[in-house]
């Protein structure tokens, strides 16, 4: 019998997942920016001993809306920015994870190095950056750009963007900072290593001005699945996101992505792999069918042609019970979801409407709609087809669509041995089973 158990992670954002999920009756329509809120959420999802929560982010108003009559549906206006909320949450907790994401296009390496670095050390070695190039225009031009940069352009700065953040937490060995008091000496100059990088993109001397982070590196998070994407997480991720709607399609990428790893020196089981799930969930089937149908039907339809315009451009001009036209133009957006979304489409001979309700709830991962006891039957049954190493929960709506995950589902998970009792480590690389990264210098003296 395998000893393999699931890996969870929350993804939690604004609001919760769902876009008219603040619209319920029984949702806090104010949830993003109330931080009693979220201090309640992660100590109940750390009872429940879940990973890590997941701040997704990005750094404008992100929206396709055609104009500020249509942005005005949209539930995810106002959010704390994830660094400054983790700094928060990871005070009132001591084994739960956190991964924040943060752009390599519009940040610098110095300032990322330090910010992870410190959270690290604030937390105890809880936390993650989730590496993300950006995809809005709205972010090119809160940062003195025209327009954002092209795909490939934004994969190679945040290919050197990484490696000099990693070069930069090496700046000092572990036992560095020797604070002799008797001698004075405050650190050992032979531990300090100055980066001196010179690239492409980044001219960064160095050294870091913070100790080397608890967890040697804070885990590394992906989520980009185009080729570009891949071949990043493939080099540099401990933790790759994905968004698949199928257990065979996922099984896929799960195999072809770590088939990438030997050429980078990695063994596949370096990186655990997460696709995020949307639950609903009911007593019964009947009364999650009705509950998902209930949030379904609050979709404005502005707000699902503008999740649309994100792959297809604008759609308004068609009519919504119409079929996708031909000739869609291809945006420098998130281009991994265009063909899924446009296969799906044609196959299923969905109209415009039917495609918005389908992938508008959670934004392209699976939605399940079912018991506790069938949504475990789902992640059990991709986790042994080998098709992830565990999922990022997507609540669609706060607090009750998280809490109903982790009352009601998780216990069956720790029943069926499936989810842990408890915490293994403090880090949350400990927790996640991936190893600490050894400083390079070490690596050396140990090998001479």
């Amino acid at each position: 019998m395998s000893n393999r158990q699931l890996k969870i992670g929350l993804s939690l954002v604004s609001n919760g997942t769902h876009p008219a999920g603040w619209r319920l009756p029984e949702a806090r329509a104010d949830a993003a920016l109330d931080f009693a809120l979220w201090k309640e959420m992660a100590q109940a999802a750390e009872a429940a001993k879940i990973h890590f929560i997941f701040l997704a982010d990005g750094i404008a108003v992100r929206t396709a809306a055609s104009d500020d009559d249509a942005l005005s549906y949209s539930g995810r206006i106002d959010q704390f920015e994830p660094l400054t909320l983790i700094a928060g949450l990871s005070a009132v907790t001591e084994r739960i994870g956190y991964i924040a994401t943060a752009s390599t296009t519009y940040n610098e390496p110095y300032h990322i190095a330090r910010k992870f670095a410190s959270l690290d050390h604030i937390s105890g070695g809880r936390v993650g950056w989730n590496v993300v190039t950006s995809w809005s225009e709205a972010e090119a031009k809160n940062f003195s750009r025209d327009k954002h940069l092209e795909h490939s352009i934004r994969y190679g700065r945040a290919e050197e963007f990484v490696d000099v953040v990693r070069g930069l937490w090496d700046s000092w060995e572990d036992d560095a900072f020797c604070r002799d008091k008797e001698s004075g000496r405050y650190f050992d100059p032979a531990k300090m290593h100055v980066l001196n990088h010179v690239g492409e993109d980044f001219s960064v001397r160095g050294p870091l001005n913070i100790a080397r982070p608890p967890q040697g590196y804070p885990v590394i998070a992906q989520a980009g699945s185009s080729e570009p994407g891949q071949e990043l997480a493939a080099r540099t991720a401990d933790l790759v996101y994905t968004a698949k709607q199928r257990r065979d399609d996922a099984a896929g990428f799960y195999k072809g992505l770590k088939a990438r790893f030997p050429k980078y020196g990695r063994s596949p089981d370096s990186a655990i792999l997460m696709p995020g799930i949307m639950p609903v969930i009911g007593r019964t089937m009947e009364e999650a069918q009705e509950k998902y149908a209930r949030i379904q039907n609050l979709i404005h339809p502005k707000v699902g042609l503008a999740m649309l315009a994100r792959t297809f451009g604008d759609l308004s001009g068609y009519p919504l019970d119409g079929p996708l036209p031909d000739n869609l133009p291809e945006l420098d957006g998130v281009k991994s979801h265009r063909e899924p979304l446009l296969r799906m489409a044609r196959q299923e001979n969905l109209s415009i409407r039917q495609l918005y309700m389908r992938v508008t709830g959670a934004a392209g991962h699976l939605q399940l709609c079912g018991t506790p006891e069938s949504i475990a039957d789902t992640m059990e049954d991709w986790f042994n087809a080998g098709a992830c190493d565990g999922f990022n929960i997507m609540a669609p709506y706060f607090p009750d669509g998280l809490y109903e995950f982790l009352d009601q589902v998780v216990p069956v998970l720790q029943r069926r041995g499936l989810f842990r009792a408890d915490y293994e480590g403090t880090t949350l690389r400990e927790n996640l089973g991936i190893a600490r990264p050894a400083h390079p210098a070490t690596k050396i003296r140990n090998s001479a």
